[in-house]
């Protein structure tokens, strides 16, 4: 599609008063409104008086935390969200950016928090014929992106499975998904970015940033695949196009999802498992992955989820999503289930399905109704769990006292992700085989500290040897930024010497500082596990 798309690019004329008040001229920027048919709303600004307060405060995915701030900025424009950085500058006020609201902690919805800013309103999406790249704004979700990338273009990238979080947290943390193996994590095709920061006279502005610059507005591009949200200032648009595509068409700048995907779930009872069932279930899991994750396996179409719940739950479920039009995709999803089931006694329960990619990404399993309170940890696991570590899993998870709704889940990576060197991007680590995330959650606000309690031990137990934490060894490889975790901060209970932004950056770490100490000399974007300069 030359020209304007119709999911809405202003001309740079139609656009221009907002991107001069903004400090930058940008070309082909996504509205809400058709070729410039409509003006851009005004900000809306919400105090506790107002009806919206509560839902605007409580739109956390976790609801341990409500924030409490003076004000709720809705914002629609870039220029709006330079003035609410400013007015909070001016006014010494400490400030959040809201997107999707799935942040685990309360990096947003913090007591010191004044002005929220939500820029859940900017979800624009379209194609930006003079960057070359197709162009989010960062308030949309995952799931319109993908809806709208699939059915303008037949494009797609390598985003997550939950296709209500918000393209502004899940991008700048990293971002991966059911197509990673094949396609990399999400930040692999990040081409550029434009960032509302703060300098050090204290004047907000807005600043492009692609991966074809170099010197400190190339270290700004470069934090935002991987480096956290929140820290060197507001995005407020992305965009994206795969480093290799060539040409001008739209449809060849991404990659194309499979036309259909083999969905496979085989289900154990807990009351069937034994203990050694269990062990041969999570050892199978990690060893298959240990042989099968380089790029160019034939299994890179394929995305797995081994779920371990807890006892009280009753099930373990391998979830495996194949292309459908292989030509060996029934036979590559055999083996697999073979592979992982080796050995198991119990009997389970295999239901099969092909469903067309599309209305399999847009749904949502992550809706825990009432079981909205939850505590999350994260792991990347370079090989499976040892003998010591699964029979620990096994011991908590079976503990018949424990009622909360607790599920370590361990996602299938590598592949192509793992071409990438660990510089390459902001996130380091690229040599992981699985991705874990521990989790649970519960409803009764009086029983947080027993639920934070069990969770906590549980990983403990785990990363016993190596200080309660994920270390960087020939086994573990750290934590992921997007599944935050402020206990790694907490000396008490990361007792392996091993600083927590280590632990998420690694060796990435000074270069995420000098960012920090150019784009945001102030602090001024910052939270209890942002960079520090």
């Amino acid at each position: 599609m030359a020209g304007v798309t119709r999911r809405g690019l202003l001309s740079t004329a139609a656009r221009a008063g907002t991107a001069a008040a903004a400090g930058v001229l940008l070309s082909g920027t996504t509205a809400r409104a058709e070729a410039g048919t409509a003006a851009t709303p005004d900000a809306v600004t919400v105090g506790p008086a107002d009806r919206r307060y509560l839902d605007l405060t409580s739109r956390c995915y976790n609801a341990r935390f409500v924030g409490t701030p003076d004000t709720v900025r809705i914002v629609y424009s870039t220029r709006q969200v330079v003035a609410a950085v400013q007015e909070a500058v001016d006014t010494g006020r400490r400030l959040a950016v809201r997107s999707g609201g799935h942040c685990l902690e309360d990096l947003v919805d913090n007591p010191d928090v004044r002005l929220l800013i939500d820029v859940s309103e900017m979800s624009a999406v379209g194609f930006d014929p003079e960057r070359g790249a197709f162009c989010v704004e960062a308030g949309a979700t995952l799931g319109h992106v993908y809806r709208a990338f699939y059915l303008d273009w037949g494009v797609t990238v390598p985003g997550g499975t939950c296709p209500t979080v918000g393209v502004g947290g899940h991008v700048t943390g990293g971002g991966y998904g059911a197509l990673c193996r094949k396609y990399g994590a999400i930040v692999d095709h990040l081409y550029g970015v434009e960032v509302v920061t703060v300098d050090a006279a204290g004047r907000a502005r807005a600043v492009v940033a692609t991966r074809d610059d170099t010197g400190s507005l190339g270290d700004l591009w470069w934090a935002h695949t991987g480096g956290g949200g929140g820290t060197y200032g507001i995005v407020t648009r992305f965009w994206f196009r795969s480093p290799e595509a060539t040409g001008g068409s739209p449809a060849a700048l991404l990659p194309t999802p499979p036309r259909r995907v083999l969905q496979t779930s085989v289900t154990w009872r807990w009351a069937d498992l034994t203990a050694r069932d269990f062990a041969a279930l999570v050892r199978n899991h990690g060893a298959w992955h240990e042989e099968h994750s380089t790029h160019g396996s034939p299994y890179d179409s394929q995305h797995s989820l081994l779920t371990l719940r807890n006892a009280a739950q009753g099930t373990v479920t391998l979830s495996v999503q194949t292309d459908a039009d292989l030509a060996d995709a029934d036979r590559l999803t055999g083996d697999y289930v073979a592979a992982v089931s080796s050995g198991v006694t119990a009997g389970a329960t295999t239901q099969s399905a092909v469903w067309p990619w599309m209305r399999t990404t847009l749904r949502d399993l992550y809706d825990t109704g009432t079981h909205n309170r939850t505590k999350s940890k994260g792991a990347y696991l370079r090989r499976g769990w040892s003998d010591e570590q699964v029979a620990a899993l096994y011991d908590h998870l079976g503990d018949p006292g424990y009622d909360g709704q607790a599920g370590i889940l361990l996602y299938s990576y590598g592949g192509k992700v793992n071409t990438v060197a660990p510089d390459g991007s902001a996130m380091p680590q690229r040599d992981s085989v699985l991705k874990a995330n521990f989790t649970t959650y519960w409803a009764d606000p009086s029983q947080d500290d027993r639920h934070l309690a069990w969770l906590r031990s549980l990983y403990h137990d785990i990363y016993a040897a190596t200080g309660g934490v994920p270390a960087l060894d020939g086994a573990a490889d750290g934590s992921y930024i997007n599944y935050p975790d402020t206990d790694l901060a907490d000396p008490a209970l990361n007792t392996s010497g091993i600083p927590w932004q280590s632990l998420y950056f690694k060796d990435n770490l000074p270069r995420l500082r000098r960012a920090k100490a150019a784009w945001d000399p102030g602090n001024v974007f910052r939270h209890a596990l942002s960079v520090t300069a």
